[in-house]
């Protein structure tokens, strides 16, 4: 009897957890869905603005921006990583701080590089600041829908530094949102923005083209106009990567879970209803037993 009702007690426990597993699965398909309408649009605008920035690139201009500096042996590297603020996402924060970790051992023992490293992220800050690694930056505000005000401010201090000569290379680890199959966590390297053409992938193939812009009112002000904006596109289109690669694992890791809790129900349920049938088997023995001894 006791054996029956531990596993009446175990049956009901897991129950519970699939309800709650299967609410999360839920849930992430919504924002999933809302993520991922955000992060495909962004993914055609930063596309087509990476193109522009590339075309002017290759024009025989007089002048150049800032940005586009190419810095050998940069020496201030600003390092980006982008983790999520719950759990329950399966190896989502671990495929980016595993990108992020050696790049961070490799600064930490070039002593003529200087680090400054900045975490989005309860996950990532917990990891990091138990692995020993000091943060100029934590940011624990950004959840499935970051705003491009959120992200601005962000990447015009990026700007500015990169400009003054207080920052020579600004890289950002986190997952890159592909397809609603396919998320890879990688580590990106934002600025230089000369970097930023490879990094869209369909803007090599048509390296080969020759484009004639009519510039108005003038090339230089539209290029101090729109490659700061190409960053700025770029680094929020990261973060919206990010939101929706960890809603996407979320929803699968909470599907397997729901999955492996409805087979442990059907076989505690078996368990439950052998031992159920034993312990009846075992009472009528009893009896007739017990009837067989009065005659």
């Amino acid at each position: 009897m006791a054996n029956a009702r531990a596993l009446v007690k175990r049956l009901k426990s897991v129950k519970n957890i699939r309800k709650i597993t299967r609410t999360m699965e839920l849930i992430a398909t919504a924002r999933f869905k809302k993520a991922m309408d955000r992060a495909t649009e962004a993914a055609a605008y930063t596309k087509k603005i990476s193109e522009i920035v590339a075309d002017l690139s290759q024009v025989d201009l007089k002048f150049s921006h800032p940005l586009l500096e190419q810095r050998d042996n940069p020496k201030h590297v600003n390092l980006l990583v982008l983790t999520s603020n719950r759990g329950l996402c399966g190896g989502y924060n671990g495929g980016v701080l595993r990108q992020a970790v050696p790049r961070l051992k490799e600064l930490r023992q070039n002593e003529e590089q200087t680090l400054e490293l900045e975490v989005a992220g309860k996950r990532g800050i917990a990891f990091l600041k138990f692995q020993g690694y000091e943060f100029e930056r934590a940011y624990t505000h950004f959840e499935d829908q970051p705003k491009f005000s959120e992200i601005e401010p962000i990447a015009q201090r990026y700007i500015d530094g990169f400009i003054s000569g207080e920052i020579d290379r600004v890289e950002v680890a986190y997952t890159k949102f592909e397809s609603a199959g396919k998320q890879t966590a990688v580590l990106e390297t934002l600025l230089p923005i000369g970097d930023l053409m490879t990094e869209e992938g369909d803007e090599t193939d048509d390296e080969g083209r020759n484009v004639d812009y009519e510039f108005l009112p003038s090339a230089q002000e539209i290029l101090e106009e729109i490659v700061p904006a190409a960053f700025k596109a770029r680094l929020f289109k990261c973060f919206l990567d990010a939101a929706v690669s960890e809603q996407i694992a979320r929803m699968v890791a909470m599907k397997g879970a729901t999955e492996n809790a409805g087979e442990m129900i059907r076989d505690l349920s078996q368990k439950y209803n052998r031992a159920r049938q034993s312990q009846i088997t075992s009472e009528l023995s009893e009896i007739i037993g017990g009837a067989a001894a009065l005659e």
